[in-house]
Formats: structure tokens, C-alpha cells, sequence
């Protein structure tokens, strides 16, 4: 099984790379191509397009060993123009242009060397191309050689001319070097790896989109947009959020039911179904509170003066219940009164940490955090329930 893994590994890795590379090469060219997207598996591994018409076809090739000169008779050279030769007219001297990336690096005075966009010999590459073709012995590519030498000589010369060659591209260890340091200029400082995480995140999730065909391209302006976004997120009045809903596993809920936040919800008579929300709620801002806390994007006193004020508004308005609360309340109207005062907390989502940071989640969750300390509470009798509670659990 071991083996069976080990073996799997450099498909898996290439995989992950055709998905990560691409937001490389958009921040890469977006300056050159402003009016053109990125697709992936619909015209190619990936493709540039300009309005819905494919202009750059791009096959990616990664190696674990990246050293490795790339020679002509390599199958990755034959098994990539194989690929082409299935699926374009190869003869078409106006089609796209047909780029491989690899990461390894092409062999001197090699097809592949002739072929990189600024030492281009079309007709040597051309020559010793056909020269591999006829002289290789390698079954693999036997079929797709003689593919080659059977096309139309001036056919396999416009096909030639139409390819170029991207070697020594960056091993997938390194991709995310690579894209910081295209984005130096947009990195927060103190915080690179937590904006690296948001955005590669991102990515990944338009790359599941591209893959399951709910999204057709991605294009510069949509990765701009979205650095601009986060940008915006690492400044003194904002925040990150760090933790989504996903993040929560279902299957921990049931860890929470004897939480004190929890009691306090039911002895109000909150809905199950809110209470599965006021969980997942409470989770996540503990989670955040804890993520901004490690990446140093906020400090204890600032938290703890967002509680206090979070804490003052219920207080207030805790009174207001009581007050309004008849002497002979009996519990059904005790309960109702709570339920109100916990729907009005929960939906005053105007007191923040940051002036410009309004996830409403994570002003419920702190209620909920308060809740499960017992310095907030909902009942009209909350605090003999929660100390009846506490005196329950030293015994």
C-alpha cells in the first residue's frame, strides 16, 4: 500500500499543480493581457481565452526533479505535442498558441531550448524535432512520432511555429514563493502568511468552480479585485475572518449540548435549529478570536474592552426585561421575556471589535462566549441557574 502511494504521489502533485499555477501566471501577465481570462481543462490543462475564443493553449509538465534536462525525445515533449495534435488544426497558422510549462529545464541545443520565447530558431526546433521522430526507439511514443512525421510537411512547420517552450518553471514547493513575491507590494506587513492563506484559499475554491463547471474563466481583474479586498482587510479599522462556516464539523456538535451558552439558550425556549446555528456561531468566534490573537492582528485589551462593551448594552437592557416583568410572572412569561431579550442582543449587530469589521457572527458568538462564562444571561433567572449549574458540577 506504501508503494502503491509513493507511486501515486507524482500524478497527484501534478494535478495540484495544474490547479495552483495558474494564479501565477495571471499575476504574472495580467498586465499584458487586461482583456483576456484563464480557463482550466476546457480548451487545455489551462488556457488564456479573449471572449470565449482560446488564444494560448498551455500543457504543464511537473517533475519532482526538477533538474532533469529535458532532451527531444522525452516523452513529455511527445505525449504534450500528441495532445495538440488531437485536438487542434495543427495546420491553422492564425490558432492559438500552443505553450508547455515545465519544470524541468530543456536540454542545450535542443528542440525544446529553440523553442523558448526569446532564443526561438522555429526552423531548428522544426529539424531536430523530425529527427527525434525518426530516430527514437521508445514504444510509449512510437505512435505519436509517426503521427508527427505523418502530417503535411508545411502543416508540421505551422504546427511548430506555433509552440513555445516555458522551462524551469517553479516547483510546486515554490509556487507560493513565487506569487509573494509578485505581490510584495500588496502584502501586509507582519501578516504574509495569513493574507497567503485567505488567498490561496480563494483560489482553490474558483478552481473547484472551474472544474465542476460553475464558473467558466477567472481573469486578472477578478484576482485583483479580490487582493484589494483583502488588502483592505489587514488595515488598523478592519479585520480578516479567518474561520468560515465550513470549518465547522457537524459531527462535533454534540460536545457542545451541555455547554452553559447552550442551557441558557434552552431554558429560554430557543428553537433547535437556532441553537445548532448559535453554535456553529460561538465556535467560530472562539476559533477567530484565537487566529487573530496567534498572527498578532489583535491584542487581549481590545478584545476585553469589546466585551465590556457588549456586556454594558445587555445589561441594560437586561434590566429593562426584569423591570417590565410583573411580580407574579409565572416561568411561560419569564421565558418569552428572555427569548426577546436574546433575539434583540443577537440581532444588534452595531457594537464591533473593529469599526469596519461587521460580521454579525462574530458579535453572536461573543454573546454566546459571555454566555457560556455566566456574565450575560437570558432568563430573567439566569444567574441562580447558571451558580446552580457550577455548584452541580464541583459535587
Amino acid at each position: 500500500m506504501s508503494s502503491s502511494l509513493h507511486n501515486a504521489a507524482p500524478s497527484a502533485l501534478g494535478y495540484l499543480y495544474q490547479s495552483q499555477w495558474p494564479l501565477l501566471e495571471l499575476l504574472r501577465r495580467s498586465e499584458e493581457r487586461p482583456d483576456c481570462a484563464i480557463t482550466l481543462e476546457l480548451h487545455d490543462d489551462v488556457a488564456w481565452e479573449r471572449d470565449g475564443t482560446p488564444t494560448e493553449l498551455l500543457q504543464l509538465k511537473h517533475h519532482l526533479r526538477a533538474g532533469r534536462g529535458l532532451g527531444d525525445k522525452d516523452v513529455d515533449i511527445w505525449r504534450t505535442l500528441r495532445a495538440w495534435m488531437d485536438t487542434q488544426d495543427v495546420g491553422d497558422p492564425e490558432g492559438p498558441t500552443l505553450t508547455m510549462v515545465t519544470t524541468q529545464t530543456a536540454g542545450p541545443h535542443s528542440a525544446a531550448a529553440a523553442l523558448r520565447p526569446l532564443e526561438r530558431d522555429v526552423k531548428r526546433a522544426l529539424a531536430l524535432l523530425e529527427a527525434a521522430a525518426a530516430d527514437s526507439t521508445a514504444e510509449v511514443s512510437a505512435g505519436w512520432r509517426r503521427q508527427f512525421l505523418n502530417l503535411d510537411p508545411a502543416v508540421r512547420a505551422v504546427f511548430v511555429a506555433r509552440i513555445y517552450l516555458l522551462d524551469a518553471a517553479p516547483l510546486i514547493r515554490d509556487l507560493d514563493d513565487a506569487v509573494r513575491r509578485v505581490l510584495r507590494w500588496a502584502l501586509p506587513r507582519g501578516h504574509e502568511d495569513t493574507f497567503m492563506g485567505l488567498l490561496w484559499s480563494w483560489w482553490h475554491a474558483k478552481v473547484v468552480d472551474l472544474l465542476q463547471g460553475r464558473r467558466r474563466r477567472v481573469n486578472a481583474v477578478d484576482v485583483a479585485v479580490k487582493i484589494d479586498e483583502l488588502r483592505d482587510q489587514f488595515t488598523r479599522d478592519n479585520l480578516p475572518t479567518l474561520v468560515q462556516p465550513e470549518h465547522f464539523d457537524p459531527a462535533e456538535e454534540v460536545t457542545y449540548l451541555d455547554r452553559r451558552f447552550v442551557q441558557q439558550l434552552r431554558w429560554v425556549g430557543t428553537p433547535a435549529r437556532l441553537i445548532q446555528k448559535a453554535i456553529i456561531d460561538y465556535y467560530r468566534a472562539y476559533a477567530q478570536t484565537a487566529r487573530w490573537i496567534d498572527d498578532d492582528l489583535i491584542g487581549l485589551d481590545e478584545l476585553e474592552a469589546f466585551e465590556a462593551r457588549l456586556r454594558d448594552e445587555w445589561e441594560r437592557e437586561y434590566e429593562w426585561m426584569v423591570a417590565e416583568l410583573p411580580a407574579d410572572a409565572d416561568e411561560d412569561a419569564k421565558r418569552r421575556a428572555g427569548l426577546r431579550l436574546l433575539r434583540e442582543a443577537l440581532d444588534r449587530t452595531g457594537i464591533r471589535v473593529r469599526d469596519r469589521y461587521d460580521e454579525a457572527f462574530f458579535c453572536r458568538g461573543k454573546h454566546h462566549e459571555l454566555a457560556d462564562a455566566g456574565r450575560v444571561g437570558w432568563h430573567p433567572e439566569f444567574a441562580d441557574r447558571v451558580g446552580s449549574l457550577l455548584l452541580a458540577g464541583s459535587q
